[in-house]
């Protein structure tokens, strides 16, 4: 129990856990200011800051979103209408923290990373049959699941961000792959920073992967049939101060959506790591909200929404997408 609210607490400084370097200008005519749709949540008092994660539509079109630093009995994992701006907790319980949500393709069920209790559980759409799809050791070391992501068959590529609370000996993150059909569980990338955000690209092939203590998006080619890695490369340096790159997601365009931690931004490269915009929020905004974690794209069309914490609570905010939703702008 100590070691949960060790992460967790971490969690509420830091963030959800969480080429060319082409720097974001700072002053940039074509960054985007979103609009704020509606408050999901408040602070939790003494236990901390609201850190707002993982948003990805469902079957029904309504939003749905987890609250990584609720404490017991607080709302978990919610869903928003966007249209009448309503909220609902669907689940809660005593002791998870959960960094993300995605919906399978296979099976519809909400899949979900705890990151505090090294398991990834599902629920249904309406938060009912809660299971327990993994935990354990993986190669004699627990996880800390902070991001996923499913291929079409329903095999998870998951971010393991173990080594994020080691100032010594940080690099010890993973990316560890989930087979839908044998349940098999592998080690496909290890040695890296805090690995955080994990996208598929376009064709659902290759995936995008965010290094939280590296400030640094790579890019890893998958062999054919996505069970290794054949190549892992830098792609994209995030030259942000004291800023650290969170989740990410990619739009049917193939542009990298790269959520920030200590700063409220989505900071927008095309697929060859040329910088395209930011999206921010207002700048009376800014004082009581500090992180912008994650979006999600309603699919088939360029409506988003951003998840964005601080001291005021968790908020979503609305904006236009460079190009349409798709699963990889959902969750993760």
């Amino acid at each position: 129990m100590k070691q949960v609210t060790r992460v967790v607490l971490a969690l509420v400084v830091t963030g959800a856990l969480i080429g060319c370097t082409n720097p974001e200008p700072l002053a940039d005519v074509d960054k985007q200011t979103a609009k704020r749709l509606v408050q999901v949540t408040a602070g939790h008092g003494s236990a901390g800051n609201a850190l707002l994660e993982g948003p990805t539509f469902g079957p029904d079109g309504k939003l749905y979103l987890v609250d990584v630093t609720a404490p017991a009995g607080a709302p978990k994992v919610m869903r928003v209408n966007v249209d009448t701006k309503t909220v609902e907790t669907i689940f809660t319980d005593a002791t998870s923290a959960y960094t993300s949500a995605q919906f399978s393709p296979i099976d519809g069920r909400l899949y979900l990373t705890n990151v505090a209790g090294g398991r990834i559980d599902s629920i249904t759409a309406d938060g009912s049959d809660h299971r327990t799809v993994f935990s354990g050791d993986v190669e004699g070391e627990q996880m800390m699941p902070d991001d996923l992501t499913f291929d079409n068959n329903g095999t998870m590529f998951v971010t393991d961000i173990i080594g994020f609370l080691d100032p010594v000996n940080p690099n010890r993150g993973r990316l560890v792959r989930i087979d839908s059909a044998t349940g098999a569980v592998s080690v496909i990338a290890d040695q890296l920073e805090s690995p955080n955000g994990i996208s598929f690209d376009t064709d659902v092939s290759n995936l995008w992967v965010s290094q939280y203590g590296a400030n640094r998006i790579d890019y890893v080619e998958l062999n054919d049939d996505r069970t290794a890695v054949a190549v892992r490369r830098p792609a994209v340096y995030h030259d942000g101060g004291i800023s650290q790159i969170d989740s990410n997601a990619v739009d049917s365009d193939g542009n990298v959506y790269q959520a920030l931690h200590r700063r409220p931004a989505i900071v927008v490269y095309d697929k060859f790591g040329n910088y395209l915009t930011t999206i921010e929020i207002p700048v009376g905004d800014a004082s009581g909200l500090d992180t912008a974690t994650n979006i999600a794209v309603l699919p088939g069309t360029t409506t988003a929404y951003m998840t964005v914490s601080g001291d005021d609570g968790g908020y979503l905010y609305t904006f236009e997408a460079l190009a349409q939703g798709i699963r990889q702008t959902n969750g993760g």
